[in-house]
């Protein structure tokens, strides 16, 4: 347990500097809000085309071969930043992330259900929000890792760029570019040092979920597995679109009204409560039904979104701040309820509910979208939605899993 959290720490810590790179990004390229969240789109789009593909690679090779390749790969996704910063080149920005986005699927699809299946199934929501506590603790860092290595220069007024002439503009570029080179060479060196040390570690093998050759029945037979998709989807989704406007969104004259660099720093809180939630959570769900705390934490998130649209200033800052404490327990909350008595199937289940993360590439699109159409602070009612599903997804499926395949 103690090994494979340190896996997600780091893919916490990866993620959430998008949350940085995006006005960083948007600043130096002169992005809309919907080019902009092509950061996220190329980033969780990563999740839907490598997600299925990793189950095979968990079937062929096993657990622990699938972390140490997904860990490799995000190394190199992580060293790839610096000839895009040297260029400056916002497409081979986006050709980095897909990469090291799908290492990060490779760590999702067999690190979460390992986790679940390392103990008794029903602390198995437990043990996954106890590892994504950690994970949680990564996002937390990050911002402020990210305001103080990628957003220490002060960016130049927009309408004074446009006036610059092709060749100090360029300039320009190259040297607000360069501030990520420095942060992601030392992610890589740590990436493949921790690659390393799980290559050397013995993992146990759970024979229970671990495949023996190919499996007949199929993950289409399970309703629940589809719905639990589904919410992964919107669960992602809501979460990455509203901490993708954080920035933008508090720096507002009628919302925070503060510096982009401060507003950076506040986007821990989000994540940090995140962090604070899934440790009280791990405790929590050792005593009540998983689906009992995932529908009101989904009620609660509807109500602070509807909250922060329906007003102003800190109000509106710290509604939307919170909504990060509810999101705690959602992810492997809605998991282990979607893989439970999957068996030899897991990794493919696994690999259908990282699948569903691309939801983090589509919502966050829809809302930049609608930011730029009807403004920033009415686009939230877009993860709002998402809660609402949740919410059924939890009380729908708020029981022990006795359900038999539907018939084929």
């Amino acid at each position: 347990m103690a090994m494979v959290t340190t896996l997600f720490f780091m893919w916490g810590f990866l993620t959430c500097l998008n949350d940085i790179l995006i006005p960083h990004l948007k600043a130096i390229f002169d992005l809309s809000y919907a080019k902009a969240m092509l950061i996220q789109f190329s980033f969780f789009g990563a999740y839907f085309v490598f997600a299925l593909p990793s189950g095979k690679l968990i079937e062929w090779f096993g657990y622990k071969k699938a972390m140490v390749g997904g860990l490799l790969t995000m190394g190199l996704g992580a060293l790839l930043f610096v000839p895009a910063a040297s260029a400056p080149s916002f497409p081979l920005f986006l050709t980095a992330l897909i990469i090291l986005a799908a290492g990060i699927t490779i760590l999702q699809v067999s690190a979460n259900p390992y986790v679940a299946v390392l103990g008794p199934e029903k602390t198995a929501s437990s043990r996954l929000n106890l590892t994504q506590a950690f994970n949680s603790l990564g996002t937390t860092l990050a911002p402020w890792f990210g305001s103080l290595l990628i957003l220490s220069g002060a960016p130049v007024a927009l309408d004074v760029v446009r006036q610059m002439p092709p060749d100090q503009l360029q300039a320009y570029r190259l040297e607000q570019a360069s501030s990520v080179k420095l942060p992601y060479i030392g992610l890589a060196i740590a990436l493949f040092l921790l690659g390393l040390v799980i290559a050397r570690f013995k993992l146990p093998v759970i024979s229970s979920v671990e495949p023996h050759g190919k499996v007949q029945d199929s993950i289409w037979r399970y309703p629940r597995l589809i719905m639990g998709a589904i919410a992964i989807f919107v669960y992602v989704g809501a979460e990455v679109a509203i901490g993708s406007m954080l920035v933008s969104y508090m720096s507002q004259p009628n919302i925070g009204n503060i510096s982009i660099q401060l507003a950076a720093k506040f986007v821990s809180l989000y994540w940090g409560g995140a962090m604070v939630g899934r440790f009280i959570g791990s405790a929590v769900l050792q005593k009540m039904r998983t689906g009992t705390v995932l529908g009101f934490s989904a009620l609660m998130a509807f109500l602070l979104v509807g909250l922060s649209m329906g007003s102003f200033g800190h109000l509106a800052m710290w509604s939307i701040l919170l909504v990060g404490f509810f999101n705690s327990t959602m992810f492997p909350s809605i998991f282990t309820l979607s893989i439970e008595g999957l068996g030899p199937l897991t990794g493919k289940g696994s690999a259908l509910l990282v699948c569903a993360i691309v939801g983090g590439a589509i919502i966050p699109e829809l809302q930049g979208v609608l930011a730029d159409r009807i403004g920033i602070h009415h686009a939230f009612i877009l993860p709002a939605l998402c809660y609402v599903y949740i919410a059924l997804f939890a009380f729908k499926n708020n029981k022990p899993h006795s359900e038999a395949p539907a018939p084929a």
